[in-house]
This record gives C-alpha cells, structure tokens and sequence, in this order.
C-alpha cells in the first residue's frame, strides 16, 4: 500500500474512531500526550491567521471539579459525567486581528467562531489519536468558569472538551444522515448541470 493510501486509511479511521465520551477511567493523562493535542490545535487554520483562541488545560482535580460543577445542571439532568474526566480544557474566545475582524463585519459571518471550531476539532481528532476520549461541552455557566479559571473580561469561554482514557471502548454506531440528503453536486438539490 503506498504512503498516501495508508495516510487516507489512517485518516478515515481516526474520524470514525471520534466520539464523544461521557465515561471515563479514574487514569490521568500523561504530559507529553497533552502538549500534542494542544499543539494539534495551535497549528488549526484560521481567517486571516487571527488565531483567536486561548486554551485553558485543566487538570488540577479541585478546579476541575469545580469547572465540571458549571456545567452540571440537576433540571435537566445533563453533564454529570464531567467530573469523571481527569482534565478540561477550556476555550477562549479572544479578539481577532483586524483583517479578520473586517472580514467579519464586510461578509457578516463571524470568522473567530469557525476558526474555533475547527481548533476544537483538531483537539478532538488529537486525542482520538492519543487513544483518549473527549465531548464538546457548549452548556455551563459562564460567570463561574469565568470567576474559577481568573479569566479577564472581555474574554469568553466558548466551549469546555472532557479528556480521559474511555471506560467504555466500544464504538457506537453513527446515525448520521445519509450522502444524498447532504450533499449537491452543482447546485443545491444536486440536478443542476
């Protein structure tokens, strides 16, 4: 098999190998395995090379807990599996660089959040890769992670990942909808010449 074929291989095993893990062992991370994926998302593209991130790795187990008790809600019932994760990163939203910010503002699209998104993914794939689980966390209480993690105002938290060695190391099947459904070629329904 030559270097490309196995590269593609490698690639579509790791992106069905990626999902989000809400159970995890009582194991900490190792530093190295840590500063890769950290270093996958520092080299994440981004508009006009803004970079507009600051990750917080959290892996001190008092302030991790406490991170993880802002995004537990008892209403609803969600999240109560963030504790189990021995680190959190968190993801700040910072200013962009002006080129970026204009782009923004002339096509109405706000570039920081895309270029967040795909830094978040690179850490996901990352630590797929570090055989380590991970979930995106988008619900919590900003005014305390805020307050927790000494973050200045002006300076927003977007998104909190779980990392951990899985306790489950099954693959579940993805329900996902299908090509035709969500793609077109040429044209939005895909009949276009």
């Amino acid at each position: 098999m030559n270097t490309n074929a196995s590269l593609i291989e490698l690639f579509n095993n790791l992106v069905s190998k990626r999902q989000s893990v809400r159970g995890y062992l009582p194991q900490p991370i190792e530093r190295d395995k840590l500063d890769r994926i950290i270093e996958a998302a520092r080299l994440a593209p981004s508009a006009c090379n803004a970079q507009p991130w600051k990750f917080i790795v959290v892996d001190n187990p008092e302030i991790k807990n406490s991170i993880a008790d802002a995004t537990s809600s008892r209403v609803l019932g969600m999240n109560h599996f963030t504790k189990q994760a021995p680190v959190h990163i968190v993801v700040i939203l910072e200013g962009a660089n002006f080129k970026s910010s204009f782009g923004s503002l002339a096509k109405r699209k706000y570039y920081p959040l895309m270029d967040i998104g795909i830094a978040v993914n690179h850490i996901c794939l990352a630590a797929t890769a570090e055989e380590l689980g991970s979930c995106i966390i988008g619900w919590f209480v900003e005014k305390r992670v805020k307050k927790i993690l000494n973050i200045p105002r002006g300076k927003r938290p977007l998104l909190i990942i779980t990392l951990g060695y899985p306790s489950n190391q099954e693959i579940r099947e993805k329900k996902r909808k299908t090509i035709e459904e969500i793609v077109g070629y040429n044209g939005y329904d895909g009949k276009t010449n």
